[in-house]
């Protein structure tokens, strides 16, 4: 079964975005998600100070199995990217919600308007059942 945390908000697409302070919110993709894949070798994210959309392509996560795109599941500006991931991509498996991370971004407009609009962990845990 998978890890399912608590204070954080699930995408459809399997990414979770967790409040860091003010409208910056940290991104990564669910435990569920690492485990689809299987072993990550490779993360591409974008600039820090790009602009993102909701539901909108913001990368890729390449592993042993296939390539997969990332969804950002909020929309604003990058802040900061987990540079560590570009060195040791496996933290996406060993440690999707802590050193896996993959980016902070600031959110414009309503944070709690865009986080409504996602999943919280009983509505996700119940949607990867499915």
């Amino acid at each position: 079964m998978s890890n399912v945390k608590e204070n954080r908000w699930y995408s459809k697409d399997h990414e979770w975005v967790e409040k860091v302070s003010g409208n910056v919110v940290r991104i990564g993709i669910s435990d569920f998600a690492q485990h689809q894949l299987g072993d990550i070798v490779f993360v591409e994210l974008p600039e820090e100070g790009a602009e993102v959309a909701a539901e909108e392509s913001i990368g890729t996560i390449e592993s042993v199995k296939t390539v997969s795109d990332l969804f950002c599941p909020v929309g604003g500006q990058v802040t900061k990217i987990n540079s560590q991931l570009s060195d040791e991509p496996e933290l996406v498996n060993s440690e999707p919600y802590d050193g896996g991370w993959m980016m902070e971004i600031e959110v414009e407009g309503d944070l709690e308007g865009q986080l409504s609009a996602l999943l919280n962990a009983e509505q996700y845990e119940k949607f990867i059942e499915e």
